[in-house]
């Protein structure tokens, strides 16, 4: 039986985590590869990662059971019109872009729709390329599948079954509702993040100030700011009505709380951030999907060499086990200088009961 063949066009920080999660549950799984930095390809190839490279998008594509288009939203559209002549009947044909009618467009113009998949898995990372690619990040995450009107069902099953062995959670829904919900959850919330950057770089003193002490919760609803503005800029042009749609109605729920702001309108002001307090943490309550709970400790410690071997070292020999460790450098909403994630409720009630009876003060914290 012949080895499965994936191809990418793109090798990406999600190309390069899709075909490193292929490559660790697919061991025997064949994989191409072709990227505009070639060398990119050579350090997948050196990484035993990637079998192949692919020098253009082309005919070294023809003998793939499956190609992703992990390129841009719009580079997608040209490459895919570069690889048609070359698409055998057997290849499904998907891409992993965050705006799905475009795609869908140039596949019924150029007759691929029995072949085509759109794919997207709702992953990643602030920082970009395949240097920053890990299987990791997929695990557990929503991978979105959306299929045409004349998209084959064994097909589709077939595809369906390849994404779940990677440890995503497939969904499918039509593109255009992809579109809109993508609007919502993550490029309006791009477009807000780098718009308080923004501000902050608009409103800061000559000897930066703001910027010197930002921190908090700033830094965390930013931190998407660190994208790629490329990337984000093709997302808008894509998706520009939907993107205009929802941002104006957030313009409107801004200037209604900025209205009950200037009145000092007591109860809408708690409403409004009671409300989405409310909504924030019935994610929780989702009986699957990426975002799950969290079980963390927070320990106050003193900024001294060995302190943080100290608490892992005593948890250590009493098995309980340190899912991950950090310190806090800003205490703006954090009361302890150092972040423990633990596995479950047992294990953060047995470390704070520990760390107590050595001496530490703890702040047990559940979230998500």
């Amino acid at each position: 039986m012949a080895k499965l063949t994936c191809g990418f066009v793109g090798l990406g920080l999600i190309g390069g985590s899709i075909a490193k999660a292929l490559r660790e549950n697919h061991p025997d799984i064949r994989l191409l590869a072709y990227n505009p930095h070639l060398e990119k390809v050579d350090q997948a190839i050196k990484d035993g990662v990637i079998d192949e490279k692919i020098s253009e998008v082309g005919p070294g594509f023809e003998d793939c059971d499956y190609i992703f288009l992990c390129a841009p939203v719009a580079l997608n559209n040209i490459n895919l019109e570069k690889l048609a002549p070359y698409i055998s009947s057997k290849t499904t044909i998907t891409d992993i872009g965050s705006v799905k009618t475009s795609i869908h467009d140039t596949v019924k113009r150029l007759g691929l729709e029995t072949q085509f998949i759109g794919g997207h898995p709702m992953a990643g990372t602030e920082r970009i390329g395949y240097a920053n690619s890990k299987s990791g990040i997929l695990e557990n995450a929503y991978y979105i599948l959306t299929k045409t009107d004349h998209t084959q069902e064994d097909r589709l099953n077939r595809y369906y079954d390849l994404v779940k062995s990677i440890g995503v959670i497939p969904l499918i829904v039509t593109y255009k509702q992809h579109d809109y919900i993508t609007a919502a959850i993550s490029h309006v919330p791009h477009v807000v993040s780098a718009s308080l950057v923004n501000l902050v770089h608009d409103n800061d003193s000559a000897d930066q100030l703001m910027k010197t002490i930002a921190a908090g919760g700033f830094k965390d609803i930013t931190r998407i700011s660190s994208s790629s503005p490329i990337m984000w800029q093709q997302i808008c042009l894509t998706n520009n009505e939907n993107i205009s749609d929802l941002l104006g109605k957030y313009i409107d729920s801004l200037i209604d709380i900025k209205k009950a702001i200037d009145s000092k309108d007591e109860e809408k002001i708690i409403n409004f951030f009671d409300s989405a307090r409310n909504y924030r943490e019935s994610f929780i309550d989702a009986s699957s999907g990426p975002i799950k709970k969290m079980y963390e400790l927070h320990v106050d410690i003193a900024d001294k060499p060995g302190n943080i071997a100290a608490v892992a070292t005593l948890l250590s020999e009493n098995n309980i086990n340190i899912k991950n460790i950090g310190i806090v450098h800003n205490r703006e909403y954090e009361r302890g200088s150092l972040h423990i994630e633990l596995n479950d409720d047992e294990s953060v009630i047995n470390a704070s009961k520990l760390l107590e009876a050595n001496g530490y003060n703890t702040i047990n914290k559940e979230t998500t």
